[in-house]
């Protein structure tokens, strides 16, 4: 008979942001050569960027972030491989690119055609292996109904995954089905890509061709729809478990390759929303949260500020750049 389930204290909020806590804190990124955490907070009004120096070795903030206005939501960015100061993101509608010194944001390619923004808008990303952007879209109307609320009545959730490559192609990966497509991430072989709907609270795994970028057989992996808390941003260490900042739960989840629920690192934000690997040695997890919006929001919480856990033995990689 398997034991009680690890669950580790992973503290309080590490860096307290300046103007208060953020509605949604998204899409951490760590860049090695100057030490910096980068970040946004996509529903503030205007959404904004924040850039945050940090010791390689602790993680601890060395003074306070400068936070940009953004035009529009971006919800996440990742560095452009030899473009330094320039980040490829998601914005609400397709893809742009941020610039880091003054927040102008310059669009590359609307997806979503202003007619439908009430309907769809883009959410979380990665960069694969080969450098090429997966951004995952959110069907607003599905997600309205909360989580693993969909009636059966609604139909397929409109929400779809593109791939955007270095040459400027776009691919369609997931045509339709997606609520709230989050955490993207893929195995340390490069075989494997996982998947998060956080609304319709399931991961799925795919096999993962690297070389052109292809996926396929898709499974079930983690599913949560009898538990509570929503699946979002992922992250996945050196042997291949997935951490998962799991939203409206007060934690990172820790799974296997497998899909077996490992360990729990407890915080005292009720939204976990992103991950990254950073430090010295790819050894400390940053996290961003999320504000508790919800009608009574529990006394105490955290969420809307930043969040670090020092694992004792894991460590991650860094995130991959954009190739173009």
């Amino acid at each position: 008979m398997a034991g009680p389930l690890e669950s580790i204290s992973g503290g309080k909020a590490w860096y307290y942001c300046p103007k208060g806590p953020m509605v949604l804190g998204e899409g951490p990124i760590y860049r090695a050569s100057d030490s910096t955490l980068h970040w946004v907070d996509c529903l503030s009004e205007p959404p904004e960027l924040y850039v945050l120096k940090v010791d390689p070795v602790t993680g601890d903030a060395i003074g306070e972030a400068r936070v940009l206005p953004l035009a529009d939501s971006v919800t996440v960015a990742f560095f452009r491989k030899d473009k330094p100061g320039s980040y490829i993101a998601a914005y609400y509608q397709g893809v742009c690119f941020v610039d880091e010194a003054t927040g102008k944001l310059d669009v590359v390619k609307e997806i979503i055609p202003k007619s439908q923004r009430d309907e769809l808008r883009f959410n979380d990303g990665g960069i694969d292996a080969k450098g090429r952007f997966w951004l995952a879209e959110i069907d607003k109307r599905a997600m309205a109904f909360g989580p693993n609320q969909l009636p059966e009545s609604y139909g397929t959730p409109k929400g779809r995954l593109w791939r955007y490559d270095p040459d400027g192609s776009l691919h369609l990966m997931i045509s339709e089905g997606v609520v709230c497509g989050n955490g993207l991430a893929w195995s340390p072989d490069n075989k494997t890509m996982y998947f998060n709907d956080s609304v319709a609270m399931m991961v799925f795994a795919f096999d993962f061709d690297l070389e052109s970028g292809s996926i396929s057989n898709k499974r079930l992996l983690v599913d949560r729809r009898s538990s509570y808390g929503e699946p979002d941003g992922m992250i996945v260490d050196t042997d291949g478990n997935l951490w998962i900042a799991v939203f409206a739960s007060h934690r990172v989840m820790v799974f296997s390759p497998e899909g077996k629920h490992l360990k729990d690192i407890v915080c005292t934000a009720k939204n976990p929303a992103c991950t990254t690997w950073g430090g010295k040695d790819h050894s400390i997890i940053f996290m961003a949260s999320g504000k508790d919006r919800s009608e009574n929001p529990e006394p105490g919480d955290e969420g809307g500020h930043m969040f670090k856990y020092h694992p004792v033995s894991a460590r991650g990689y860094p995130k991959h750049e954009f190739a173009g």
